[in-house]
């Protein structure tokens, strides 16, 4: 995780003096829908523990700026809702939690929603080691035994107004679109549910047949991924390390994403996600090749702070630095922007 943000120190630009840019354009084309902003927001799950309908109030400010949503399977707010939420573009995320039959159901559910890309996630065939959750107690603190909760409650009793509307809101969240014997899944139960939802690449034909849009692979982080995520027929890839969470000492993603983009070509456009923190490290991925980028840590911030105003204030907060860059570096288009905008170190190079 560390890695994925300091990654981005190893890149520097190469700055056009003298070049007057009076204003950029910021929009890209990603998987066929033309978005105001060269990013777009990742699937985070559980984000309506962190505000009250977390996902749609994110959605909604996604739209407004122009952008895309990203929805998780592992999520509190269903398709439904965070479509009523927001008129703008809409993706979902997909974990084979509860099985094919289960899956299939949400996928319906989406496409009924008019979400238009899925991306499925390759790289969780167990929940990491997620130390941060031992320590605050995760797995105590969603038995609803009082004395098993008890320890680690002063964290909760310590934040009384985020308390408040956690209850308002009605409590521990359900996973709203892993529906099982037509009940959502318990929070509690993920951690099971994840070791028992391995996807493999036999499953993206059945996914395609059931998934009427685009397809994303999500997890690459080897060029051999990539290929054959090409060679299934993916629309996309993004270039992902599952934000550091997953294997320890996985490379980090802009590290790796020149040998992708080499191995892939323009067979499928490929996005990246992690460590990104400021618009200069958006700049930086799309010098190398990505056609967009996916924050996640960035508006998941912005959500716990302040809802739906503090998601558009973490946008906006990147597209002025992304301007700003832009403008510093001479380039008045995100299209325009290649290798000839950065120093990479050698080594990084593909053969």
């Amino acid at each position: 995780m560390r890695e994925n943000e300091r990654i981005y120190d190893d890149i520097t630009f190469r700055p056009r003096g003298a070049v007057e840019v009076p204003a950029c354009d910021l929009s890209a084309t990603v998987l066929g829908t033309k978005l105001a902003l060269p990013f777009v927001l990742a699937p985070v799950g559980s984000t309506r523990l962190f505000y009250p309908r977390g996902e749609a109030l994110a959605a909604r400010a996604a739209a407004a700026a122009g952008t895309a949503y990203s929805l998780s399977t592992l999520s509190g707010s269903t398709a439904d809702d965070v479509r009523r939420a927001s008129s703008g573009a809409l993706w979902y995320q997909l974990y084979l939690i509860g099985g094919r039959a289960v899956a299939e159901a949400a996928l319906a559910r989406a496409a009924a929603a008019r979400f238009s890309v899925l991306l499925v996630t390759v790289d969780t065939p167990v929940s990491g080691q997620r130390e941060r959750d031992l320590r605050n107690g995760t797995a105590q603190l969603t038995t609803g035994r009082p004395l098993t909760m008890l320890p680690y409650l002063g964290q909760f009793l310590a934040r009384p107004a985020w308390l408040a509307s956690f209850l308002r809101d009605g409590g521990l969240m359900k996973f709203a679109n892993v529906v099982i014997d037509e009940r959502p899944m318990a929070y509690a139960d993920v951690a099971t549910a994840l070791a028992a939802s391995v996807v493999s690449w036999k499953d993206l034909a059945w996914i395609r047949k059931a998934w009427p849009g685009k397809l994303v692979v999500k997890g690459v982080l080897i060029a051999e991924d990539g290929r054959r995520a090409v060679d299934e027929g993916a629309d996309g890839i993004v270039v992902s390390n599952h934000g550091g969470r997953q294997l320890d000492s996985a490379p980090a993603t802009l590290r790796v994403l020149p040998e992708i983009v080499n191995a892939v070509g323009n067979k499928t456009e490929v996005l990246l996600d992690g460590g990104i923190r400021r618009g200069g490290d958006i700049v930086k991925a799309l010098c190398l090749g990505a056609r967009a980028v996916l924050v996640g840590r960035a508006y998941a911030y912005g959500v716990g702070a302040g809802g739906e105003r503090g998601v558009a204030r973490a946008i906006e907060i990147l597209r002025t630095e992304l301007d700003r860059t832009m403008k510093l570096l001479g380039c008045a288009s995100v299209a325009e922007l290649d290798r000839s905008y950065v120093n990479v170190p050698a080594s990084w190079r593909p053969d």
